[in-house]
């Protein structure tokens, strides 16, 4: 199929004003050009529908009745050749999720033409300059999804490489994300994120999560938590080597971070 074909397009999702605002979309879109081939309001109708036809991509949202978009999106991972996944959504916080089921791309709602172009294209790129999903598998597979946290910040979402998060810190409604250059707040709690990020993140304290490469040091240190001088005892903390912050360790958390960190080699 030359690159003028349009991608097949499945469109998922139980409003059916969200599926004709795609539909509109999707007809201003020329680069690649993109054509709805079928629709569907639940996962279980998509699956069916999936069954006897085929698209090269499917705009899937995420909360649905039934079974949900991330589910299905798993499900879509196990055919033999599964469509590329766009989720569009109105609710941010599964981003992270989504890119663990090897979505193409994020969109939160109202979707902007643009944003929408702009993933298509990833599509396309994917399936070889805008080949269908019945096209020969290509010998290598695409390269993988680098591990993200998607961060909505100012109306934006943005995707801060795993590789680049030193700690994740609850306080107060937020929980705040460090890198070496920057901090970003985030809605997810501590204990989502703590399921999500598994072994690569150390929990330290009630409040802390930190990256096991990000530790330089596990010491007893003189600690002051703002309330006075008079009140400093020492508690053991770990020292961030890219900020040289030090972060407390709880009592409770201590032998599994010194066991962790010993492991490491620390």
């Amino acid at each position: 199929m030359d690159m003028t074909t349009p991608l097949r397009v499945l469109l998922v999702d139980d409003e059916e004003l969200s599926r004709l605002r795609l539909r509109t979309l999707l007809a201003d879109c020329v680069d690649p050009a993109a054509q709805v081939v079928g629709e569907a309001a639940t996962a279980a109708a998509a699956l069916h529908w999936l069954a006897l036809h085929a698209a090269d991509v499917v705009l899937l949202d995420i909360r649905m009745p039934g079974m949900d978009g991330l589910t299905l999106a798993a499900r879509l991972r196990a055919m033999p050749q599964p469509p590329r996944v766009i989720f569009v959504t109105a609710h941010a916080e599964h981003a992270l999720a989504a890119f663990e089921v090897e979505a193409v791309d994020y969109l939160t709602k109202p979707v902007r033409r643009l944003r929408l172009q702009e993933a298509l294209a990833r599509v396309a790129q994917r399936l070889g300059g805008g080949g269908t999903a019945t096209a020969p598998a290509p010998l290598a597979e695409p390269a993988p999804v680098v591990p993200v946290i998607v961060v909505h910040e100012r109306g934006e979402l943005l995707r801060v490489p795993l590789t680049e998060v030193l700690y994740l810190k609850a306080e107060q409604k937020y929980v705040t994300l460090r890198t070496a250059h920057r901090t970003l707040l985030l809605d997810e709690s501590l204990a989502e994120l703590e399921e999500r990020l598994g072994r690569r993140f150390l929990r330290i304290h009630r409040n802390a999560l930190v990256a096991l490469d990000a530790v330089a040091a596990l010491e007893r240190r003189r600690w002051s938590d703002d309330r006075g001088e008079a009140e400093a005892s020492e508690v053991w903390a770990v020292r961030i080597a890219a900020t040289d912050e030090w972060l407390a360790v709880s009592r409770r958390q201590l032998a599994t971070v010194r066991d962790l960190l010993a492991a490491e080699g620390l």
